[in-house]
């Protein structure tokens, strides 16, 4: 937003997110050096996991970008990035069983990204015109604006919330999948395991920032009244 002596209460968030971000790169670095010893790659993997809960009308496919991976609940299509899709790497086996346990979140309507993918929208809009919103009122002294930029604020907030538990439930179905299945040796399970925690910590982080910039803006329309 801009510079003042709230933003010191960003910093925790910052280093942590830094840090989340180190962390998801190293890690899945480290296991995209680690090969299968079944040597599945990770767009098979996907597909297995797809067929094996009778998802065959969800397409697997391989998108640019690094660690761009998604599923996307609109196309029914679940999207590797290149060096998840063709690898046969522990890394990119626990990447690519992950989105697919989102597609079968979707498919069986696991309510908490039912909710998420309904907020999509308005959290959109809300991530727009929030900080717009609050500082146009406070530097015009319209304190209703302030409040309409904080009730969008707290959707965007909301949203980062919802997805943690979503990402966690994704990471623990795709670890389970891939033990049941024996895609994965026991110590190959480690691997991906990490690579998974290790994301986890990116959505932890953006929640975290997420929270502590909603507190800020509380604190500066707190200061006008």
């Amino acid at each position: 937003m801009y510079y003042d002596p709230t933003f010191f209460l960003l910093i925790p968030a910052l280093l942590f997110a830094f840090f989340a971000q180190w962390k998801v790169s190293s890690t899945f670095a480290k296991y995209s050096q680690v090969a299968c010893s079944r040597g599945y790659t990770g767009a098979q993997v996907a597909r297995y996991i797809l067929d094996d809960y009778r998802l065959q009308q969800i397409v697997v496919e391989p998108t640019p970008g690094e660690l761009t991976d998604h599923y996307d609940p609109q196309a029914k299509k679940l999207r590797l990035s290149e060096n998840v899709y063709g690898s046969n790497s522990v890394a990119a086996i626990g990447v690519a069983a992950h989105e697919a346990g989102h597609a079968i979140q979707d498919i069986k309507g696991y309510f908490p990204i039912k909710i998420r993918n309904g907020m999509v929208p308005v959290t959109n809009l809300g991530t727009t015109l929030a900080f717009p919103l609050f500082l146009v009122g406070m530097f015009a002294g319209l304190p209703q604006l302030m409040d309409a930029g904080i009730v969008l604020f707290s959707l965007a907030v909301a949203f980062s919330v919802l997805t943690l538990p979503v990402e966690f439930n994704a990471s623990q179905r795709a670890i389970r999948v891939l033990s049941d299945g024996h895609f994965l040796m026991d110590k190959e399970l480690v691997g991906a395991k990490a690579v998974l925690n290790a994301a986890a910590l990116t959505y932890i982080a953006a929640a975290a920032m997420a929270a502590l910039n909603l507190l800020r803006l509380l604190i500066l329309r707190n200061q006008r009244d």
